[in-house]
């Protein structure tokens, strides 16, 4: 739960706000009773609530489809090798092995994301609940017996955001000209963000088009990003600025005029920020993936991890820097879909039905 610096706790947080009206709900209880709900993402700090959700089973939701990272952070190589070999068998040892002794690579390495090493937790669960199809072709795949519920990511409205607020930020960052255009990307700034891509792209954009900006809001996630982001934050037209807390995120998201979130490899999470951007009516560029097909193509423009995302990259920011109308087009079809299928009511209630059924 908050104050950790995590998408899913912030999820967990206002699960826990609406799914609180319709049960009873109890927080890490010391002795749990009736059923328990375990979030568990590919990131160290779940590594209590793993244990705890193999131990007492009950309803998993699975945040990443990919545990591989996970278990690099909280195991030693024998573990690790071990873990690998309960997922994929006896002939995969001397692949886990390689895996192990490589994994500084592993932010970027797909070979990585091939293998997410879902079975144990996902195997041992009473119920299984991933946010896309793509995540529960997944865990299929490693637990073809559990039961699985797909529940789509939740959103919940940020409330009235402060205009004075939104336009101070813009002046700071020198966007004062109705022309500018401010692109945003947010979270933890890693490879996978494909984040010198989108510089990349950046640059050859504001050569073309000066009033183009980009906001980089988040923590660095490797020692070689946070040396990249130095050097990308002092060219002209980039405002860097580190985590925010959850009223000064919705204030930055605001202040964009669209956002970049694409994910390559992907681990088959819905972004929780790609759904917060898109339900404040905020045209979104994200990856063509399984991960993101229910988005329908007006409500936000996918691209495709391939030797053209780059320059359709350059092409989408310049489109849209240049045609405000057909942003505010995107963004309230984003919306419209957001609305009707990610509401955290409805997700509150799908929850209550699996807890009580």
């Amino acid at each position: 739960m908050p104050p950790a610096l995590s998408g899913v706790a912030d999820y967990s947080n206002w699960l826990v706000k609406c799914l609180g009206q319709l049960v009873e709900l109890e927080i890490n209880p010391l002795t749990p009773r009736g059923s328990s709900i375990y979030h568990i993402g590919n990131n160290p700090l779940h590594r209590d609530i793993y244990r705890v959700a193999l131990q007492q089973p009950g309803v998993v939701v699975i945040h990443d489809a990919v545990l591989n990272h996970f278990y690099l952070g909280l195991l030693s190589e024998e573990q690790y090798v071990e873990e690998f070999v309960y997922n994929y068998g006896e002939w995969t040892r001397g692949l886990a092995h390689d895996l192990w002794k490589n994994r500084r690579r592993s932010g970027a390495d797909t070979s990585y994301f091939d293998y997410p090493m879902l079975r144990r937790i996902t195997e041992s669960a009473q119920c299984v609940v991933v946010h896309n199809q793509a995540a529960a072709e997944v865990v299929r795949a490693h637990a073809p017996l559990v039961r699985i519920e797909e529940i789509p990511h939740l959103y919940e409205p940020p409330g009235a955001v402060d205009g004075v607020l939104v336009e101070r930020l813009r002046a700071s960052w020198g966007a004062t000209s109705s022309g500018n255009c401010i692109f945003g990307v947010f979270g933890h700034l890693r490879e996978a963000k494909r984040v010198n891509v989108v510089m990349r792209a950046f640059e050859r954009a504001r050569l073309v088009n000066p009033q183009i900006y980009l906001l980089l809001a988040g923590q660095a996630g490797s020692l070689d990003m946070d040396r990249s982001l130095v050097r990308w934050g002092e060219q002209p037209g980039v405002v860097r600025v580190g985590h925010t807390p959850e009223r000064d995120f919705f204030a930055l998201c605001q202040a964009v005029d669209a956002g970049i979130n694409l994910r390559y490899p992907s681990a088959g999470e819905t972004s929780g920020i790609t759904i917060r951007m898109m339900g404040m009516g905020k045209p979104v560029m994200v990856t063509d993936g399984p991960e993101n097909a229910a988005f329908p193509d007006g409500a936000c423009l996918k691209l495709p991890v391939n030797a053209g995302e780059e320059c359709l990259l350059v092409e989408y920011m310049l489109y849209l820097a240049a045609n405000p109308r057909h942003r505010r087009q995107i963004g309230e079809r984003a919306a419209e879909h957001i609305g009707e299928h990610h509401s955290i009511e409805n997700v509150a209630r799908k929850y209550k039905d699996i807890l009580i059924s």
